[in-house]
């Protein structure tokens, strides 16, 4: 019979599984920010334009959806970090769900007939969504490894020690690089969905030549951020609940946790594969290989700053009022009355991916965005 104590443990660590599941699955879906980075120099007519953003379009709203449903789950099940940082960083949070909101915007009015912006106006919105969304998120997340200046009082009140609330974090270069590295990351994966999904040959062209470019620099970035981390000393906790810095702290959780290195590892491989075949097999299914790898290495990041004794939101400034999914978690009957919800995401993913299907069904043509038939032009 397991104790409660022990199911409790259990599920700390399964609703950060979850969480790290969906954070995964939105750094994947980003590939339609990435995308919209392109929609001024990948169409070279008003129609070619139309069919990057029609590809774009018919996806947007998972992503949305996929980000609110992850800031949700947080909240729900660890309602001490969502009011921690959405409560004191919450200048960049703003700016992230300003980005998206123009981007809403966007998709919603740009064909719409007598609208007084004006459809070059919306292309610039989603030009903002699509580099500020993924370098703000990078940059954030960047601090679950580097840290926040905030502190706790004994009543679990927010103070946060910069006037900045969060912007701060663009300060440390190694935030930047994680941003950088998620930007171009998404670019990558817009460009291979772009290349999947649209049949014409001068935008097929035109997204393999930049295809290369974009890949080497997030593959810079990135690299630099592995090499960062696992050299970096890390945000520890003993079985007390004591906050400790100890040296290559990640380094030892993967060695520690191999199945998350071996995810990791299996992700690299994956994006890797992707951007080979696309780039030199003339292959348009990049975008399901890069796509997988980038939701496993996601997920083993999340996994290696949350779990082993690791606190995923340190506070660089007081270490005993960091966060660990220990002290930050729901009560256990709150999390068990979520662990019988869960139940139905299964049945969640296989809906989107019918979803996805169906909307995939033929790929975009000029022919089909020009036609006076079609119901729908974003």
């Amino acid at each position: 019979m397991i104790t409660a104590a022990v199911s409790y443990s259990f599920l700390q660590h399964y609703w950060w599984l979850l969480g790290s599941v969906l954070a995964s699955l939105l750094v994947f879906l980003m590939f339609v920010q990435g995308g919209q980075t392109f929609i001024l120099t990948l169409g070279r007519s008003d129609a070619e334009k139309t069919m990057v953003v029609n590809a774009l379009g018919r996806k947007w709203e998972f992503t949305f959806t996929t980000l609110v449903t992850f800031g949700g789950a947080l909240f729900a099940s660890f309602p001490l970090f969502y009011a921690t940082s959405f409560g004191g960083a919450y200048w960049v949070w703003m700016a992230i769900l300003f980005s998206f909101i123009i981007q809403a915007v966007a998709y919603e009015f740009r064909k719409k007939p007598d609208n007084f912006l004006g459809t070059k106006t919306y292309d610039v919105f989603l030009l903002v969504n699509g580099l500020l969304g993924p370098l703000l998120i990078g940059t954030a997340v960047a601090t679950f490894f580097t840290g926040s200046p905030f502190k706790l009082d004994e009543m679990n009140h927010v103070i946060w020690l910069s006037p900045w609330r969060g912007l701060e974090a663009v300060a440390n270069p190694v935030n930047v690089v994680l941003g950088l590295a998620v930007l171009f990351l998404t670019r990558v994966l817009g460009l291979l969905y772009l290349i999947n999904t649209i049949e014409h040959q001068g935008i097929y062209e035109r997204a393999r030549k930049k295809l290369m470019t974009n890949a080497v620099i997030f593959l810079v970035f990135f690299l630099i951020f592995v090499g960062w981390l696992v050299m970096t000393d890390g945000y520890a906790y003993d079985d007390s609940g004591r906050v400790f810095m100890e040296p290559h702290k990640y380094l030892h959780n993967l060695l520690q946790m191999p199945v998350v290195l071996v995810i990791l590892l299996a992700g690299v491989v994956l994006v890797l594969w992707g951007l080979f075949i696309s780039l030199f097999k003339d292959s348009k299914m990049g975008i399901w290989h890069s796509g997988i790898g980038t939701i496993l290495t996601v997920l083993a990041l999340f996994l290696t700053v949350g779990y082993n004794h690791t606190a995923f939101y340190p506070s660089y400034v007081d270490l005993q009022s960091s966060l660990t999914i220990e002290n930050a978690s729901s009560s256990y009957f709150t999390l068990k009355v979520m662990s019988y919800v869960s139940i139905m995401i299964p049945f969640v993913f296989a809906y989107i991916w019918y979803a996805w299907k169906s909307i995939n069904v033929k790929k975009i043509t000029e022919e089909e965005v020009t036609s006076a038939t079609e119901t729908h032009i974003y």
